[in-house]
């Protein structure tokens, strides 16, 4: 009877360790539950593309942190996308960590809870809310065209026949490809048909810029957020825009339609601190801090 006694109160002894040191089992029955009860929300995000989004080269890992060791912090990243992902911590009162899966696998959803929220550009569509949820936007930009400036293109029709580039899985290659149900935009919002071209998709957008300054030569251009072209060209990339937007986007925070836990409440909780952004005028803030303009209104 001794000896079974001591095995009891060294099961509870052990129990009662685990319990401190956080060894029990989650008790949140919905996502808003797990990100706070952990004390940080895991963001996919693209580290390549500048201003939104990439890595921070004068950063270093944060020492005191509740990322997991396979993300990255905030003292990792920098961007428009960043800095909002970053208010969406601080207003859940959690720290904000990084992951950065490649955009495709992002936007076909089925995450397997391998993070909780996108917080990277991505523009709603019809296509993606099959498997994915929004929230409220929080900026809004137009789509442009970008060629080589010693290519010889001025317009539009100048392109027939020639190869553009752009990011796999993303809104432009729907527009590219004449795919309007993939596209899923309103016809209000789209300004102009795609032109007969090849399509050379890369794993980014930005990817297509940067391998056009690198002189690669087998497409003339690519097609990205305005955005985007503006810092390129602020860099000294050899091109220039094509003439005006061809359709315009809203962009907001994506949610996996078949996450484990319900992600209702945590949409909610992220729309009512987008909102409040838009009203106190820290979205405008951020805005004209990295792209140079307001593109948080609606067009």
């Amino acid at each position: 009877m001794k000896k079974l006694n001591n095995i009891m109160i060294v099961t509870l002894i052990a129990a009662f360790i685990l319990s401190a040191c956080g060894g029990g089992e989650s008790q949140a029955t919905d996502l808003l539950g797990a990100v706070k009860e952990r004390g940080y929300i895991l963001v996919s995000t693209d580290p390549n593309y500048e201003p939104q989004s990439f890595l921070n080269t004068d950063g270093s890992r944060m020492a005191d942190t509740k990322c997991p060791s396979d993300a990255l912090t905030t003292a990792e990243m920098q961007g428009f996308d960043v800095d909002v992902a970053k208010a969406v911590g601080e207003g859940l009162g959690v720290e904000t960590c990084f992951a950065t899966p490649d955009w495709d696998i992002i936007t076909a959803g089925s995450w397997a809870d391998k993070w909780d929220v996108s917080i990277g550009s991505m523009t709603v569509t019809t296509a993606r809310q099959t498997a994915l949820d929004f929230s409220v936007p929080y900026y809004y930009t137009p789509a442009v065209i970008a060629v080589r400036a010693d290519a010889g293109i001025s317009a539009l029709a100048d392109l027939d026949g020639q190869a553009l580039c752009v990011g796999t899985a993303t809104t432009y290659e729907s527009w590219l490809n004449n795919n309007m149900d993939e596209l899923g935009l309103p016809a209000a919002s789209i300004y102009a048909e795609a032109p007969n071209v090849t399509v050379v998709p890369l794993s980014t957008d930005q990817e297509c810029a940067q391998a056009i300054a690198a002189g690669r030569e087998d497409f003339v251009g690519y097609l990205t957020s305005d955005t985007v072209v503006n810092a390129n060209i602020a860099a000294g990339f050899p091109v220039v825009k094509l003439g005006s937007a061809v359709f315009s986007e809203d962009l907001a925070a994506a949610f996996d339609k078949s996450s484990t836990l319900p992600t209702d409440t945590l949409r909610a909780e992220i729309d009512k601190i987008i909102t409040a952004m838009h009203g106190d005028g820290r979205l405008s803030a951020l805005s004209n801090q990295w792209f140079g303009e307001d593109i948080t209104k609606v067009p």
